[in-house]
């Protein structure tokens, strides 16, 4: 396992992410190390609510605030915001600590609960009282709510607001002593009604619940809030960078005031963008949802979006590490595709996931000229391009097993595979020639006769002579029967969680079960977790739950060029005609050559970024002021802003300019250029030189 763990402090200044990247947590970070503001140290921690599973978001969140810790040579705690004894469950304490682990990092002896600080947090209400910064409060949720306001209303003040010290001592007393029912009170902070933020008119700081917590048992029946619990126990905890998502922004002024309001040590809240997927949904109600009405099975079913479910789908925890650096952190909102993640998925898993032959859906074939009872072994490599995972043997006899889409009676001019008197490869074995198909009453095909060539053994012709078909295929009399689950996106749409009627848009399709594949058999000494590449099919996982069958679920699938060449053919090879009354689509014109003094006629410049402001009325161009080496600076209008959620990140950075574009008069003002970048979306770049280039260097 590879651990993130670290110790120790790094020097004031000390950058230590190195020649990376540095993102704008870790920008401030080095701000404060520079400035001595934490003394050098960074201190972080994850701190899950035990109420579900950790999911893919908080797999970016466990990531971040473990290698950060990691790369400055500091510490990470695990802590459970233990609060709310109402939804917290020890199974899912226990869920979160194994996917943690799982996922690479351990936090030593530091596993704290914010129930570890009760008692603290207790004298802390107190000292707000005694100060006169917090008060009890007789207003239940729906009085609280009308007066409370709205964005462009203040609240009203309390009515029991102006309650003494001693009355609100005494009354906080007898709520902690179980004299009052829930919802009957409530201690607020005093902080101010009129404020444009909500979240500091008055908020509730702890509130009475009779319910039984799975560490304090019956000891308390008054909580503390998530906002007050949270900040005290990072300065408790000697936390320095309180990294968290952008939903608490708003919650760090509330955050600074417990803090400054207790005199008590202040770390950093630093808020960064939430990871949002593509083809699922990230709301832990939802998710809970989904469990409860069982339209899943279960929080580790392999289709929801929860680190278990990836563990029993065949995810690596590399994969997941290594898509979550790529996605980076923001500070704005964005949508990540879900094919990214499965891209470091295949990526991760062709490395190191061994190969084997597994047939999901079976055609029997019949090899007549091969010797009755004869058994030989093939030595395949478990690994194409790593030796060093070995060999296996796979036994071939009489009778295979080949894939059903493998064979077609009458083939389309592109289908390279086993068609009558066509000759094909079994993988490592022989030349195969199909010499007779068996059909049922229907007129389905039922099985093949075949024969091999005895000079191909091995998968290679003595003649030279070539075939355009490799077939992957199992020997029928020691074949493991299994069973298969095809897993689908869990969605039908990109965006599902608007909205309450998500479960609308569940596909039907996301989970086919197959329940006669044939699979090699050195398959039968799989551990449960194993990833394999079936070849030609994906990669595959062995169910960790017991079952009498063996179970294998599909992590991803493989490129299927066979598909795509499909999805534009008819059945017999030809293209698919346009619908009645819908025009073909005209065909795309080649872009005209130029040559290559043509080109050479682009003036690229070095240009330096020293002013970037947003358009106002357009969500995709920036102003900039760019130092191209001439005395003064030129303002450029580019189109770049949804590849710069942080403008300040811009500011410095040496750019490819245009120098000798013609000036446009746009409605903003004068473009004086224009900056090289492509792409689309999440998906744009914007060509950056490293090095020491001087602005208006030329570029070559």
């Amino acid at each position: 396992m590879e651990e993130a763990k670290a110790s120790g402090t790094a020097a004031p200044g000390t950058e230590s992410a190195g020649a990376k990247p540095v993102d704008f947590i870790r920008a401030i970070i080095n701000e404060h190390n520079r400035s001595g503001r934490f003394g050098g140290k960074v201190h972080t921690r994850f701190p899950p609510e035990p109420n579900g599973y950790l999911h893919i978001g908080h797999a970016k969140s466990v990531c971040l605030n473990f290698k950060i810790a990691a790369d400055y040579n500091g510490l990470c705690n695990l802590r459970m915001d233990d609060t709310n004894p109402v939804k917290e469950e020890v199974e899912y304490i226990e869920s979160i600590i194994q996917d943690v682990h799982w996922l690479g990092f351990d936090w030593d002896d530091r596993l704290f609960y914010a129930s570890d600080y009760y008692d603290r947090l207790y004298e802390y209400a107190v000292k707000l009282i005694r100060l006169g910064k917090a008060y009890v409060c007789d207003q239940g949720p729906d009085e609280m709510r009308q007066y409370r306001g709205t964005l462009t209303e203040p609240g009203r003040e309390s009515p029991w607001r102006s309650r003494s010290v001693e009355e609100n001592l005494d009354l906080f007393e007898r709520m902690r002593k179980g004299e009052f029912g829930e919802g009957e009170k409530t201690l607020r902070a005093r902080i101010d009604m009129a404020s444009p933020n909500l979240n500091m008119r008055d908020p509730v700081t702890y509130r009475i619940l009779h319910s039984t917590h799975h560490r304090t048992g019956e000891k308390w029946c008054i909580y503390p809030m998530y906002d007050f619990a949270h900040c005290l126990s990072d300065s408790l905890e000697g936390i320095t960078h309180s990294i968290c998502t952008l939903e608490f922004e708003d919650h760090r002024p509330l955050y600074d005031w417990y803090l400054d309001a207790l005199d008590v040590y202040h770390p950093q809240q630093i808020e960064f963008a939430r990871l949002n997927l593509t083809y699922t949904v990230m709301s832990k109600r939802k998710l809970l949802q989904l469990v409860q009405q069982k339209n899943v099975n279960g929080w580790d079913d392999p289709r929801m979006p929860t680190i278990a479910g990836m563990r029993r789908r065949g995810y690596t925890p590399g994969a997941i590490r290594n898509f979550c650096e790529r996605i980076g952190v923001a500070k704005n909102d964005s949508v990540v595709d879900v094919e990214l993640l499965e891209f470091c998925v295949r990526e991760d898993l062709n490395l190191k996931a061994p190969r084997r032959m597994a047939v999901l859906d079976p055609l029997e074939v019949v090899i007549e000229n091969y010797p009755e009872g004869q058994v030989e072994e093939f030595r395949l490599p478990n690994h194409p391009d790593d030796p060093s995972l070995g060999f296996r043997t796979v036994p071939f006899s009489k009778t295979v097993y080949i894939e059903k889409e493998d064979f077609m009676e009458e083939p389309s001019a592109k289908f390279f595979r086993l068609a009558p008197g066509r000759e094909v490869r079994l993988r490592g074995a022989y030349f195969l020639t199909c010499t007779g198909v068996r059909k049922n009453g229907k007129g389905e095909v039922t099985g093949l006769t075949c024969s091999y060539d005895p000079q191909t053994k091995g998968g290679d012709a003595p003649d030279g002579r070539k075939v355009k078909g490799t077939l992957h295929w199992v020997s029928a009399a020691h074949a493991i029967k299994a069973d298969i689950n095809l897993y689908d996106r869990l969605f039908q749409v990109p965006s599902p969680e608007g909205g309450d009627n998500f479960l609308d848009l569940l596909n039907p399709d996301s989970l086919r079960r197959l329940s006669s594949a044939m699979l090699e058999p050195s398959l039968a000494d799989a551990r449960p977790g194993a990833t394999f590449q079936f070849e030609r099919q994906g990669y595959f996982c062995l169910d960790e739950k017991d079952g009498q069958t063996p179970v294998f679920n599909r992590t991803v699938t493989l490129r299927d060029t066979w598909a795509k060449i499909d999805k534009g053919e008819g059945d017999r090879g030809r293209k698919k005609a346009p619908a009645p009354g819908v025009k073909p689509a005209p065909k795309k014109e080649e872009a005209p050559k130029i040559a290559m003094e043509d080109f050479a006629k682009v003036d690229l410049r070095v240009g330096l970024i020293r002013e970037v402001s947003l358009v106002e009325g357009s969500d995709k161009l920036l102003r900039l002021m760019v130092d191209v080496g001439e005395g003064r600076l030129r303002q450029i209008f580019a189109g770049i802003r949804p590849a710069c959620p942080d403008l300040d990140d811009l500011l410095g950075r040496k750019v490819a300019v245009v120098a000798n574009l013609k000036e446009r008069q746009m409605k903003f003002g004068l473009s004086e250029g224009m900056i090289l970048a492509g792409g689309e979306g999440e998906r744009m770049g914007i060509v950056t030189l490293n090095g020491d280039p001087l602005p208006g260097d030329r570029i070559s």
